[in-house]
């Protein structure tokens, strides 16, 4: 087994990890750590998409010599990276701010049957 097998192994293991965790329960804060490792876990495998084995980084060094291409690791999996961790900073901010508000409002972070919406489902 290489080790782009056990990367991906792991990536789909996350991603898995996260979705039990959205179907296991009501918690807010449950939901929101396994939105995070679902995240985390799509992030890995879109790093390894633009993974070659023997490539180097695509930095301006010595290996741009005149002697022949070497390959490099394609950048742009991981500048989407970069920018989907600075995307799910945000959101998580934002729903760990609302899951406060949700605390405070019901007492409890369970998100549960609200009794004022089985009215209008009625």
């Amino acid at each position: 087994m290489n080790i782009v097998t056990i990367v991906a192994i792991s990536a789909l293991l996350l991603f898995g990890i996260g979705l039990y965790g959205l179907w296991s329960g009501r918690n807010v804060l449950r939901w929101i750590l396994a939105v995070g490792l679902m995240e985390t876990g799509v992030n890995v495998f879109l790093v390894l998409t633009g993974w070659r084995p023997g490539a180097a980084a695509p930095i301006v060094t010595e290996a741009f010599s005149t002697s022949g291409p070497l390959p490099f690791i394609d950048p742009v999996p991981s500048a989407l990276v970069l920018t989907s961790i600075v995307i799910g900073l945000g959101t998580t901010t934002l729903a760990l701010a609302l899951a406060v508000l949700h605390g405070q409002e019901h007492g409890n972070l369970d998100c549960g049957d609200d009794p004022g919406t089985l009215e209008v489902l009625e």
